[in-house]
């Protein structure tokens, strides 16, 4: 988003967005240390170790960037850090209801709809509640942290999480099928949690938000 706005305005021409994350990293700052050996519960997700990179550029044959929804910060006060699908399908509502407002379009407009890493719970919760709003997403609608890990046979629980899951799943799944021409029009949207170890520890709930951007060739 910050890229193509950027470069639209005339403050460069290539940018490069790169995102990513590490496995052990993250379970030690927001989880319990894994030489504990805790059992998840089957709400927790597996932090990608993984990352994606993406260059953006005023010229060239596409897919381009059409449109961008940036998120605002919603807190539906969910506590459990091993629930993070849960308390980032809010924002992930929140800023698809804003997109279609603002663009005047359905999701039916899209090929497909992708979230970043709400997981298995955390893409469900999204389906129902936007439904409850009105809007049917469930047949073109996956999320990149479902997609990255196979559930059953990696026993990943949830699914992924982690930036990397937007941006490998984007940068090798989504964009091959853009450049196949199998998808022509894709909204991705980045979740987040705003959290840190210490608020956790303190009891306090976890806002999340989320950004889309509109791809189209």
């Amino acid at each position: 988003m910050l890229a193509s706005i950027f470069l639209e305005g005339g403050a460069g021409q290539n940018a490069i967005c790169a995102a990513s994350s590490h496995f052990c990293s993250a379970e030690k700052q927001f989880r319990f240390p894994l030489e504990l050996g805790n059992q998840r519960p089957p709400t927790a997700q597996w932090t990608v170790t993984g990352s994606g990179a993406a260059i953006v550029s005023k010229t060239g044959n596409g897919p381009y960037i059409t449109h961008i929804t940036p998120g605002k910060i919603v807190d539906m006060g969910i506590k459990d850090a091993n629930n993070m699908g849960a308390a980032m399908a809010p924002a992930a509502l929140d800023t698809l209801i804003a997109h279609f407002k603002d663009t005047g379009r359905s999701p039916s407009y899209y090929d497909a709809i992708f979230t970043g890493d709400l997981g298995h719970i955390g893409k469900q919760i999204l389906i129902e509640l936007a439904e409850t709003k009105g809007y049917n997403i469930k047949s073109n609608y996956n999320d990149c942290g479902v997609l990255i890990f196979d559930k059953e046979k990696q026993d990943t629980h949830s699914g992924g999480s982690g930036c990397a899951c937007c941006g490998a799943v984007f940068s090798g799944y989504i964009y091959k099928m853009l450049q196949e021409k199998k998808y022509k029009k894709v909204l991705l949207m980045a979740t987040g949690a705003l959290t840190n170890a210490t608020t956790s520890q303190q009891g306090e709930s976890i806002p999340g938000i989320a950004h889309a951007i509109s791809i189209e060739l």
